[in-house]
């Protein structure tokens, strides 16, 4: 019994000099993945998470509240297929099959409006393409080709 008593006044004694650790999590995000949704010409990708907190730019960019700023094509039925690509200096290439007769591409920074107007970059074309070289503006540009 005296044997017992001891091992736990020895207990007692230990744990009295213990310290608990101080642990914090200063800054944290949760992101769980994401991924597109479409539906007829319309498609919206995003991810799932914290945002990263504040505007985050460079260059011709900027990133606010976790929502891409973008430059899409919207496919219009029957019309040549438009392709986005972006060059090594930050620009974007629109572009779609030459020759591509009785279509003229337009350009809308809302897609809930119908303010459809001449796109106003210079057109360029070779043998197999035309496009036009685009500096991202801020914000969101759309583009179609219309038939004319």
């Amino acid at each position: 019994m005296k044997l017992f008593a001891l091992l736990v006044a020895c207990l007692f004694a230990s744990a009295t000099g213990l310290k608990a650790q101080s642990y914090s999590v200063d800054w944290y995000k949760v992101a769980g993945g994401g991924g597109t949704s479409t539906g007829g010409v319309y498609s919206v990708s995003g991810t799932l998470g914290q945002p990263d907190a504040g505007v985050l730019s460079g260059g011709n960019y900027s990133l606010a509240g976790g929502f891409w700023g973008i430059i899409a094509a919207v496919q219009t039925p029957g019309a040549p297929v438009l392709t986005i690509t972006r060059t090594a200096t930050n620009s974007v290439v629109v572009s779609w099959p030459y020759p591509s007769a009785g279509f003229s591409l337009q350009q809308n920074p809302d897609l809930r409006t119908t303010s459809w107007t001449p796109s106003p970059q210079m057109l360029n074309t070779n043998a197999a393409l035309n496009w036009i070289i685009v500096n991202p503006p801020q914000g969101n540009v759309y583009y179609r080709l219309r038939s004319n």
